[in-house]
């Protein structure tokens, strides 16, 4: 199977616009659309309506903030002239249910629908290193391969029905919102001992209780004082209480998700919009034992 001769990419936000830089390097053109005009990176075309992206593109890359917002492109992709045949990956976090919706709308239309959202952050994204979790066609992924190579170090064929990548990305950001609150209340609670911050991350980073969190976002985030990891508390309270609504669903243990669930939601209530979500150790350390 032949790469696709044109690209579309839908939704240059935090993470969209990086990846889509990086696709603009490869040798297929890309064109870009967001409702916010100027975005397009170097390399790249822009047009400023979504139907005459869908009509100069074999493959459509989508990029959203939710589930909503992807149906709602989904359904006006659906409504273009000539679609049959073309392909819709959609790299949003949105939840089964949402992926499900969206590909039985593109299928009814002959368009091929690819559930694969991505992992590693704002921070992956510019350096390329973010991880595609794929359900769908494995024979599409196999033939888009030289394309997700561009923007991505790890890409992964989880299942060929769509709103399993989903699942795969949703436990994935419960772990990481669970290690980033167990490890702010942990740090906490050495600092309070008298114990520096520097030394706790050295020893735990070699030991049993190591995370990224421990890893990463301490050493480079909160220790620093930057707060800068790039992903938004309440993007990542969207996800977990996705992730905790359909654990509910499945009637699977959902002990930790509910409680994890209430802390993001009280640090997304806690803080500004658009407030990095390494600040959750500002939260729980304002909230103390409370």
């Amino acid at each position: 199977m032949s790469l696709p001769e044109t690209l579309g990419f839908v939704g240059l936000g935090q993470m969209g616009e990086p990846m889509a830089a990086f696709i603009a390097k490869g040798e297929t053109p890309l064109i870009c659309y967001d409702r916010v005009p100027g975005l397009a990176p170097k390399g790249a075309s822009e047009v400023t309506d979504l139907a005459e992206l869908v009509a100069k593109s074999d493959t459509i890359f989508l990029s959203l903030p939710d589930g909503k917002i992807v149906n709602a492109v989904a359904r006006d992709i659906a409504a273009c002239a000539d679609v049959a045949g073309k392909v819709v990956i959609d790299m949003s976090t949105i939840g089964p249910d949402a992926a499900k919706e969206a590909n039985a709308t593109l299928t009814a239309a002959g368009i091929t629908f690819i559930d694969a959202p991505v992992s590693g952050g704002r921070q992956g994204a510019l350096k390329a290193s973010i991880t595609v979790i794929w359900s769908g066609s494995k024979a599409e992924m196999e033939r888009h391969q030289p394309i997700l190579d561009l923007f991505s170090r790890n890409s992964f064929h989880v299942g060929d029905t769509p709103g399993q990548g989903q699942a795969v990305k949703l436990l994935n950001n419960f772990l990481s919102a669970t290690a980033m609150a167990a490890s702010s209340e942990a740090v906490l609670f050495g600092l309070a001992h008298g114990v520096e911050m520097k030394v706790i991350l050295d020893v735990v980073k070699v030991s049993t209780g190591n995370n990224t969190a421990i890893e990463d976002k301490f050493p480079n985030r909160i220790l620093t004082g930057t707060y800068d990891a790039g992903f938004f508390a309440e993007l990542l309270n969207k996800d977990v209480r996705l992730y905790s609504q359909f654990a509910e669903e499945a009637a699977t243990s959902n002990l930790m998700g509910r409680r994890v669930a209430e802390i993001w939601q009280e640090v997304e209530d806690s803080l500004p919009p658009q407030s990095d979500f390494t600040r959750v150790f500002e939260v729980l350390q304002n909230r103390g034992a409370s």
